[in-house]
């Protein structure tokens, strides 16, 4: 399934007689945030994902994912500190693998999502300690309070690869690709009472430049 995946991809983007089609004639991922050209950025909810790491009274970690996200990025890779970036969560799209559990936490005694339906963090720093690792510091909203949080990131690949034009039509742009993490306080976003250990909240996300 994934080789027919790429050799339709392939096909796409050249007739089968230019060139021998190959896994390795696809456009990868490059290990250097400035492959990917300067440009607004739009944030691809099909390639991105949003989760809560939540401990369980010493236990064990629950993991809760959150399935509708959005965001929009000026990147700069020639200075990134002048890159700008604006991402939202909408709190009713939590999953949790128990039966109903996601109605319990989306309603008054938890996240509280009629109240306060996103969650959104908006950067005002940028910082780039290597082709592949940085910081982006900003403001957290949830819960309809606002606290500073910075995200350690971790690219994963830039450059030229396939996304989707606005009709889901296979198409090359320049694409970011990372992986974020930060731990947040709960109860500095006044959270139930009964969370009181540092929540982990962990991003993938790929980015396709807006033409």
């Amino acid at each position: 399934m994934i080789r027919a995946s790429l050799i339709a991809l392939a096909l796409w983007a050249a007739p089968a007689a230019a060139q021998e089609v190959t896994p390795e004639s696809i456009p990868r991922g490059q290990q250097d945030y400035h492959a990917a050209a300067a440009g607004a950025y739009r944030l691809d909810p099909t390639h991105s994902a949003v989760q809560a790491r939540v401990p369980h009274m010493g236990f064990s970690v629950s993991v809760f994912r959150f399935g509708t996200v959005s965001g929009q990025l000026d990147w700069n890779p020639d200075d990134p500190a002048q890159s700008r970036l604006e991402a939202e969560v909408e709190i009713a799209s939590v999953m949790t693998p128990v039966q109903g559990f996601a109605e319990i936490l989306t309603g008054p005694d938890y996240l509280d999502s009629a109240t306060n339906p996103t969650a959104r963090f908006i950067a005002d720093s940028f910082s780039a300690e290597s082709p592949t690792k940085g910081k982006v510091s900003g403001q957290l909203t949830l819960l309809g309070k606002t606290q500073p949080a910075t995200f350690e990131v971790t690219l994963i690949g830039a450059g030229k690869g396939y996304t989707g034009d606005e009709s889901g039509n296979p198409i090359i742009r320049d694409l970011i690709g990372l992986h974020a993490r930060t731990d947040i306080d709960p109860q500095a976003h006044g959270m139930n009472e009964f969370f009181t250990d540092p929540i982990t909240i962990e991003i993938d996300a790929e980015f396709a430049r807006q033409e």
